[in-house]
């Protein structure tokens, strides 16, 4: 854990700047560089499969393929080569071959490829395809899921003959009788998330968990099921609460996965359980929960079943930060994870016998990891503001770190990937706000510069020390970019979290007023061009500041809540706004209170305001109405709609767009680069066209 306090400065000192040998970095660099992602150890702790992801700009298209390298460092090789992606390698029980998944044929399916040489080889022909495989320990079957019809399950001329019903035909239209009929980017239309096994032998599917429910439940990563050691118990997440739409519920439940029937192991606790994991040895399943219902924001904390005694036991309740990531040692007596720490994510270990945590490694930002079976060490995927992902390796005790890969090395060497530096600045609300900037390519200290500060969305989350996009597209433009980290944000403390709920409006916005005002005193800041830009949540903030302040020149508001009452009836997830915003509109009046939509009168800043058609979380026509007042009250303002998009826009298609369009209204009002692209070009043709 982290004890380092660096005091908010009115004045920052720096060396004389010796000019850059490496270039600035542009829109086309950030999609040369690679994701290294998913590393799994081999059964017998010597070599490690990996997925790496890149992109083509022109083409505005990705690929991933599976990769091997050895413990040590050595013997890197490239296991798959197609145009389609490969992705989530899983070792077999013997070590002797890859399970995979690959969209080459029929949708995405199975495929098994042998490690040792030769062809990979396509397992499964399901016509709803195929996601989240896994091997069962005899190597007779894998699991996996797939969104089937209810009454189908896993009979695939059923799934088969429904689907080609819906789509054929001139009729076309949805019909609910319950809420969560849409969900992220796509409609429910009668489907359900089902377990199924494959049977290599007999080429027979079972449904595990059939019925009118999703088994496991949707989420945006983490642990959906696993299978006991011994392969006899399946363990998953599942809601089967009547108003699935209201609450966040969710349990454990396990089945025989011969024959069984099912039942739920946490259904005593009324908020969430999930990401299951079985020791090695079989006697637990650890897993994450949490104790609030129908917050989705409180605190995850680790817990253990005990299948002997069916006793649960919540773990680290003094540990005040978001667990992440469970993961065993081999021989079962500590449990691997990572946390959200002061706009960190470092790697701990909690020992089960004493009782006892401690930090293994801070790396800035650990996004993944595995445990090399054999306890001699820590596979990990890493990044820092300043560093793309590759993959890492360190001994049990987080020393002798190794980087095993260097697939974005020539983008290293050759651009300016610039650094964060880390500010704590006071509020008038009592807290001092971790804020992160990053000064732009060849930065000199006796000029003066335009800013942009980001909010992020969320709203409970954290900005990390992580490269990203957006952390380097503008610095490399002659921009400051400057990421606080709010009332609301995780990584300090649950108090500090849970202080947004019910005060949207409030706390975060004196923090944010905070930081610019500190912000603009900075010698090197130019306060008459500072813009500020959010997602999300980050978007609600810029429509609130809209209303609230002229303290910005520019402002940019990205899948953003505008009016609260509308945003209610028309999202799935009502336990969000609920919760957050204390009951429904007609229990509350937090709605009127917090939506920015009342203050249209005091709109004066230009303000760029984009969205996603396909957006169910926040739904796109809430930046429509926020557009609408933008203009009828004469305020300078854009609108983009990405047509297929839904609350984050397609990374290689729709995003270098996005990065031009901000970059192109941050010139216009705050007087930085102009951006690298023919907008009109980019729209009209679908191409790249570099000014010159």
């Amino acid at each position: 854990m982290r004890h380092t306090i660096l005091v908010a400065l009115l004045f920052i000192t720096a060396a004389l700047p010796a000019v850059s040998q490496k270039r600035a970095f542009t829109i086309a660099d950030l999609y040369r560089l690679r994701s290294v992602e998913d590393p799994q150890v081999s059964p017998d702790g010597r070599q490690i499969a990996f997925v790496v992801r890149e992109s083509n700009l022109e083409k505005g298209s990705t690929n991933s393929e599976i990769y091997l390298i050895n413990k040590d460092g050595s013997n890197l090789r490239r296991m798959t080569n197609n145009p389609a992606a490969d992705t989530h390698p899983r070792w077999s029980p013997d070590g002797s071959s890859l399970l995979f998944l690959s969209t080459r044929k029929d949708d995405q399916q199975a495929w098994v490829l042998p490690v040792s040489g030769g062809e990979p080889r396509q397992l499964t022909t399901f016509s709803a395809g195929v996601g989240d495989a896994i091997w069962s320990p005899d190597r007779k079957r894998i699991l996996f899921t797939s969104d089937v019809y209810p009454e189908c399950g896993a009979d695939d001329s059923c799934n088969h003959t429904i689907a080609s019903r819906t789509e054929a035909g001139p009729l076309k239209a949805y019909m609910a009788d319950q809420l969560l009929y849409r969900h992220w980017t796509t409609w429910r239309e009668g489907k359900r998330t089902h377990i199924l096994a494959y049977d290599l032998e007999t080429r027979q599917y079972k449904d595990l968990t059939p019925g009118e429910f999703d088994s496991p439940s949707f989420a945006l990563g983490g642990t959906g099921f696993t299978i006991s050691p011994d392969g006899r118990e399946l363990c998953y997440v599942s809601s089967h609460d009547p108003h699935e739409a209201e609450n966040t519920n969710k349990d454990l439940w396990i089945v025989d996965v011969n024959d069984g029937v099912p039942h739920a192991i946490t259904a005593a606790n009324a908020a969430y359980d999930g990401d299951p994991a079985y020791s090695p040895d079989g006697r637990y399943i650890a897993f994450r929960t949490q104790t609030i219902p129908r917050y989705e924001a409180d605190r995850f904390r680790p817990a253990l079943y005990d299948r002997t005694t069916g006793k649960t036991t919540v773990l680290l309740d003094s540990f005040d930060y978001w667990v992440n990531d469970l993961q065993w040692s081999s021989d079962s007596r500590t449990i691997y994870f990572t946390a959200d720490v002061q706009g960190h994510v470092p790697l701990y270990r909690y020992d089960l016998r004493s009782g006892t945590i401690s930090e293994v490694v801070d790396l800035k930002t650990i996004d993944a990891f595995a445990p090399v079976p054999d306890g001699s060490g820590i596979v990990l995927v890493r990044r820092s503001v300043g560093e793309p992902q590759e993959l890492w390796s360190c001994d049990h005790a987080g020393k002798n770190l190794r980087r095993m890969t260097t697939f974005n090395s020539t983008v290293e060497q050759e651009v300016d990937i610039r650094p964060a530096e880390e500010l704590w600045i006071p509020s008038p609300t009592g807290k001092r706000i971790h804020t992160f900037i990053v000064k732009p390519h060849d930065f000199d200290p006796r000029k003066r510069y335009p800013l942009i500060l980001n909010v992020h969305g969320g709203p409970q989350m954290q900005w990390v020390d992580a490269f990203r996009g957006d952390w380097q597209v503008y610095p490399g433009s002659g921009y400051i970019v400057a990421f606080p980290n709010p009332h609301g944000s995780t990584g300090y403390g649950q108090e500090f979290t849970a202080a947004i709920s019910r005060d949207w409006g409030g706390k975060v916005y004196e923090d944010v007023m905070a930081v610019a005002d500190s912000l603009a005193r900075l010698p090197f800041v130019d306060a008459g061009r500072m813009g500020a830009m959010g997602w999300s949540y980050g978007g609600y903030m810029m429509m609130w500041l809209e209303g609230h302040t002229t303290r910005f020149k520019a402002l940019a508001a990205m899948m953003g809540v505008y009016n609260l009452k509308a945003m209610h009836g028309a999202t799935e997830e009502l336990w969000f706004p609920e919760y957050d915003l204390g009951g429904a509109p007609w229990e509350s009046d937090l709605y009127t209170k917090w939506s920015p939509n009342r203050f249209v009168t005091e709109f004066q800043t230009p303000c760029l305001v984009i969205t996603g058609e396909r957006d169910y979380r926040v739904p796109y026509t809430q930046s429509l109405e926020f557009f609408t007042d933008l203009q009828r009250r004469r305020v300078p303002s854009r609108l983009i709609v990405f047509k297929n998009d839904g609350h984050w826009p397609a990374n290689v298609t729709s995003m270098p767009f996005y990065y031009n369009a901000h970059l192109d209204w941050f010139h216009r009002y705050l007087g930085g680069d102009p951006p690298p692209y023919d907008m009109t070009s980019m729209l009209r043709n679908q191409v790249f066209k570099e000014k010159h």
